[in-house]
């Protein structure tokens, strides 16, 4: 063992690239990156479910916070202030490293350089802290009392929790059915931090009474969540809703991520090949790719982008790009997106927070005009690459983190059949230590795969709006 060991180290100190690239405290961005200023195409607005209008700024006031409404409707300015407040939060656990897998890439004998971002260094364990805090410093700034939202595996629920504690804002969380069963920690994370935690859907509100009857015994979805949360805020005098993906606000605050990550690979003279992110809402592959996609669009470089989602909810891999309700309940406004409908409600699978109906407008666009790719992969294959990923890089991915491990894993593959040594980058979005229900189906080789069938697809896309 000792000599396994000592010959390791020898690789190791032998390259110029160390195993994680840290930034210094100065190289945090004090900017975050708007892609769609970039954009010649720019995401489709937002619809007023009533009027099918675009959704204007006193409208989307009555339910988000107004600074995050006009960073919403925001397509022109390139880069956008991260007030001090949020820059000194996010000093308490960013700059994140950025990995050299050189573990993962012995094991794989593969000539392929692969590097992650690890955003789970942080008591939510996930990347969702870095939008978390940005919403609710805005909503503290407004004078309100507090804010909703929905959450499906829990890291995002976690962090906003984290985020209202530090401001003193009342949290009302809805949590996927299935994920609240299944994930009973990451829950009680939650409330530790003071938040209301409900199941979703429930008997609280009007639209979940009314998913209750229409689906009786229903696990839920996010879409559903969303529905609930959105009611709780608009019916509550002081309070607003927040989200964790989809919207374009979310997605720029997030975009730390892909800079820091720019700015590591830029110290060492790496240029990426292949950038890979998992997908459900877009938060996190938005984050990450969106300074390269923006090199792209200025055709200063080229990448290739693959977005990885699940077999069991593939939005952008046979979805339907088209306006769609971004909540089962009908209440929000509609978004142009890749989308499987807003009544699909996708099998009680364990990556939670991979269970949206649709994909951020912003990344739908992209995905249409050709800049990013997409794939999806079946859970139990995602464990495999996760179980295999943990054993040799010492860290428990979590469930959605391993989508796109698993594909950097058949990535590298290719590059052992090709002899090439591509730069590949990954997004390691966050830990699995509150998923061991998950990993304990796999481990007992209990847990099973599900795709939907074309029929089934097609009897949701039968339900899309008439535009």
């Amino acid at each position: 063992m000792a000599n396994f060991f000592k010959g390791d180290l020898k690789i190791i100190m032998s390259k110029e690239i160390p195993y994680k690239i840290y930034l210094e405290e100065n190289e945090i961005p004090k900017q975050w990156y708007n892609v769609r200023a970039d954009m010649k195409n720019k995401p489709a607005p937002l619809l007023n479910p009533a009027t099918h209008e675009p959704a204007t700024l006193e409208e989307l006031e009555q339910v988000f916070c107004t600074e995050l409404a006009k960073q919403e409707l925001n397509n022109d300015d390139a880069y956008i202030d991260i007030p001090e407040e949020i820059q000194n939060f996010y000093k308490m656990y960013r700059p994140a490293p950025l990995v050299r897998a050189y573990c993962l890439e012995k094991a794989l004998d593969t000539p392929a350089h692969i590097y992650y971002k690890f955003e789970g260094n942080n008591t939510s364990g996930s990347h969702k802290l870095n939008s978390a805090i940005a919403q609710a410093y805005y909503a503290k700034k407004q004078g309100l009392k507090g804010v909703t939202t929905e959450t499906g595996a829990g890291q995002w629920g976690t962090a906003l929790s984290m985020s209202c504690s530090y401001f003193d804002l009342d949290c009302k969380v809805y949590m996927v059915k299935v994920s609240y069963e299944q994930k009973p920690f990451r829950r009680e994370v939650m409330r530790t931090y003071g938040a209301d935690v409900t199941p979703s859907p429930s008997d609280t509100t009007e639209v979940g009474r009314k998913i209750l009857a229409e689906h009786p015994g229903t696990t839920g979805s996010l879409g559903c969540a969303i529905s609930e949360a959105v009611e709780k805020a608009v019916s509550t005098e002081g309070y607003r809703y927040v989200l964790g993906s989809v919207l374009n606000q979310v997605l720029l605050h997030q975009t730390v991520i892909g800079l820091e990550t720019k700015t590591a690979l830029d110290k060492y003279d790496i240029t990426p090949d292949i950038i890979i992110g998992c997908a459900g809402g877009g938060s996190n592959l938005g984050g990450l790719i969106s300074p390269f996609v923006g090199e792209m669009l200025r055709g200063e470089k080229d990448y290739e982008i693959i977005a990885v989602e699940p077999k069991s909810c593939p939005s952008l891999t046979r979805g339907k790009f088209a306006y769609d309700f971004c909540d089962t309940g009908k209440v929000c406004p509609l978004a142009k997106m890749y989308t499987l409908g807003c009544d699909f409600i996708p099998s009680a699978n364990h990556a939670g927070g991979l269970r949206y109906h649709g994909m951020s407008s912003i990344l739908s666009q992209l995905y249409d005009d050709g800049y990013i790719k997409a794939t999806s992969v079946e859970q139990t294959e995602v464990f495999k690459a996760a179980t295999q990923f943990a054993r040799v890089e010492g860290i428990l991915p979590a469930p959605e983190s391993s989508h796109a491990i698993k594909v950097a894993i058949d990535e590298a593959l290719k590059c052992k059949e090709t002899g090439e040594a591509k730069n590949i980058v990954f997004g390691l979005t966050g830990t699995g230590y509150f998923d061991m229900v998950a990993y304990q189906k796999y481990n007992d080789g209990l847990m099973t795969d599900y795709v939907p069938t074309d029929e089934e697809l097609e009897a949701s896309f039968a339900k899309l709006p008439k535009m």
